[in-house]
Parts: C-alpha cells; sequence; structure tokens
C-alpha cells in the first residue's frame, strides 16, 4: 500500500538534511480554490530548488537556451522516481519538479498534495518492457506467471496494472516484485526478474549492452493501447504560498514548455548535447528515442482532471492506495492560461 510505503519513507529522511537546509520547511497545504491572475514579479534573490531525473530537466533548460531567461536562482537536486522526490518534499527541500503520471497521486494518498502546475503528453508509450537476457515474451497475454518489477508510486505502477488489465490477467496471475526504481535496470540484466519496465536511456542501454546475451522486449506494436509518456510539473505549497517563487514558478512552467519545444524542433542538437554528451550514447540511438517519442502536446490542467481519474481509480482498484482520490484536487488551475499563452507563441519550424 502506499501508505506504508510513506511510512518507511518517513525514516529515511535524514540523507535529506543538505536539501532542507537550502528550501525549509514544509508549509501548510495550498487551497487549490484560489482563482485570479498569478503573480508576475519575482524579487531579486528569489531560489528555486528543482528535483531533476537524469539531469534531463537542468540540461534542456541550458541548452535550450531557456536557463539564461528564468530570474530566480535556479538549482538542481538529481533523483531516480517518484518516491524519492516525495521524500525529499515531505523534507521540505523541495520548491518543483519534474515526474510522471503516479507521485502526485501518492503524495495525494499521503494526505499532502503537491499541486500540478503543467503536463507535457507524447504519443510514445510511458515506459518499454524489457525482458531478461534469454526470454522471449511475444504478447502481454504471455505475461502470465512472469514476475514483473513493481514500484508503487511511480509510473511504472499503473504502466503495468493496466499491461495486466489488457492481457485479461489480474496481479494474482504474476509475480510483482518490489523494487526502487533505480533498481529496474540493474534487476532486469540480472535476470532477478523476467520483465521490467524501462524509461530512456536504459532501455536503449539494456538491449544495446546485452545484444549478445539475446536481451529483448515485448513487441512494440504490445505496448499501443499502454499508457503514452505523462511528464508533469508539480510544486510544493509552500512555494505556491509565496507570491514571489509562484511568479517564479510561472516562468519555468513558459520556459519548460519552450525549451522541450525546442528539442523536438532541434533534435539533432538535443541528441548531441543530453544521449551523446551526458548520457554516453550513440547518436543513431539518440535519434530513435527522439523520434519514438512522438509529438509532444501540452494539454490545459483542466483537461488532465478526467486521465488523471482514471488512474487513480486503476490503482484503487488494484488496492494500492485505501480510498478513492478527487483528482480534482491535484492541480492548481490557475496556470491553465500560462499554458495556453505558452503554447500559442512556440515557433512552428522544426530543424
Amino acid at each position: 500500500m502506499i501508505v506504508r510505503y510513506v511510512s518507511r519513507l518517513r525514516r529515511s529522511l535524514g540523507a535529506l538534511t543538505w536539501l532542507a537546509a537550502l528550501a525549509g520547511t514544509v508549509a501548510p497545504g495550498l487551497s487549490l480554490a484560489q482563482t485570479g491572475a498569478l503573480p508576475t514579479v519575482v524579487p531579486a534573490g528569489t531560489r528555486l530548488v528543482v528535483a531533476d531525473q537524469n539531469e534531463a530537466l537542468q540540461t534542456l533548460l541550458r541548452v535550450s537556451g531557456e536557463q539564461s531567461r528564468l530570474t530566480a536562482q535556479v538549482s538542481y537536486a538529481n533523483f531516480l522516481g517518484g518516491p524519492s522526490i516525495l521524500e525529499a518534499f515531505r523534507a521540505g527541500a523541495l520548491d518543483l519538479a519534474v515526474v510522471g503520471n503516479t507521485p502526485p497521486i501518492q503524495a495525494h494518498a499521503a494526505g499532502e498534495p503537491l499541486p500540478i502546475v503543467a503536463v507535457r503528453k507524447t504519443s510514445a508509450p510511458d515506459y518499454q518492457l524489457a525482458v531478461r537476457p534469454g526470454l522471449t515474451i511475444a504478447s502481454l497475454k504471455d505475461l502470465k506467471g512472469k514476475s514483473i518489477a513493481y514500484a508503487e508510486g511511480t509510473g511504472r505502477q499503473p504502466f503495468v496494472l493496466t499491461a495486466l488489465k489488457v492481457a485479461g490477467l489480474s496481479r494474482r496471475d504474476v509475480k510483482l516484485v518490489p523494487l526502487r526504481a533505480g533498481d529496474f535496470p540493474t534487476a532486469i540484466r540480472a535476470g532477478q526478474v523476467d520483465v521490467a519496465a524501462l524509461n530512456e536511456p536504459h532501455f536503449s542501454r539494456y538491449l544495446r549492452d546485452f545484444a549478445d546475451r539475446k536481451a529483448s522486449a515485448i513487441p512494440a506494436s504490445e505496448h499501443r493501447q499502454l499508457p503514452t509518456r505523462l511528464a508533469y510539473l508539480y510544486a510544493s505549497p509552500k512555494a505556491l504560498s509565496d507570491p514571489g517563487k509562484t511568479a517564479a514558478i510561472r516562468q519555468l512552467v513558459e520556459a519548460w514548455i519552450r525549451a522541450n519545444d525546442w528539442a523536438e524542433k532541434h533534435p539533432h542538437q538535443w541528441v548531441q548535447a543530453y544521449y551523446v554528451k551526458q548520457q554516453g550514447l550513440r547518436e543513431e540511438d539518440g535519434l530513435a528515442i527522439v523520434r519514438a517519442d512522438g509529438q509532444a502536446t501540452y494539454p490545459l490542467l483542466a483537461d488532465s482532471i478526467a486521465p488523471q481519474q482514471g488512474l487513480i481509480d486503476l490503482i484503487q482498484e488494484a488496492g494500492d492506495i485505501p480510498r478513492r482520490l478527487d483528482a480534482r484536487q491535484e492541480f492548481d488551475l490557475r496556470f491553465d492560461p500560462v499554458i495556453r499563452a505558452a503554447v500559442a507563441s512556440l515557433p512552428a519550424t522544426r530543424q
């Protein structure tokens, strides 16, 4: 259960002392019923501490030129997976993070909603189902009887649950192996599980490095009914109760949308900067990842409530959260005009 997981997170907050010193303490919850225009003035000296994963966000903002346009002083802390990011939020160590679709549900279930302020959705599957070396799985139905890496509180959770649902299976038909998201690549490489949902660049790196041991994946055609890639920017209630930080977050939402659009329209530059220089992949592998992403959209928060409610219901039906949650409580709708204006300003040209 997520509640049990969060109780374990509480016991490990000591490792985050240095981050807490950057950001202070957790504030009381923010009322998402706030209305009116967001503040626009970022006072001198305003600081944001932002969670990153695989250093993707800081690289994206830097190479796109958006980092230099931010008024606030932005520092980054690198994580792998939503649970560790939630842990840092609970320690009062973060103002903002980029995560998948499930961490906001985890925070909500723990009684500490972290409002979503922007959404990026692509047409590609959220993850790829990698298969351990030497094993071949031709369809989702063949997951029956297999051991599958499972990480509650991450996007891998609803991805796996959806795969089972599409295949007509339940969690009783498989062995779900609880792991931290950061342990998935190691577990599949070592054959500790039969299947693991991997994101990039871990998926491409696994297939490349273990090709001689017949590393494989469930066919791409089997992923078509699985959740597409979804990224959320979500923020701490304390930051959103501070006008200066809220204005800085507004700027970062605009920069995040523009930077992602730049990467999509300048794939060769983005691949060289991140996948080649930062992650050590070959250029052709990086370009394949970018192409597989499909086209990104930036839906309004109001339009994202219903899909998020579907994910909540899926997780609740699986017994991983104790009660049904209201997805409306996970979005700060004040940012919709900001998103609408940022999307309208994006250039139409592509490199």
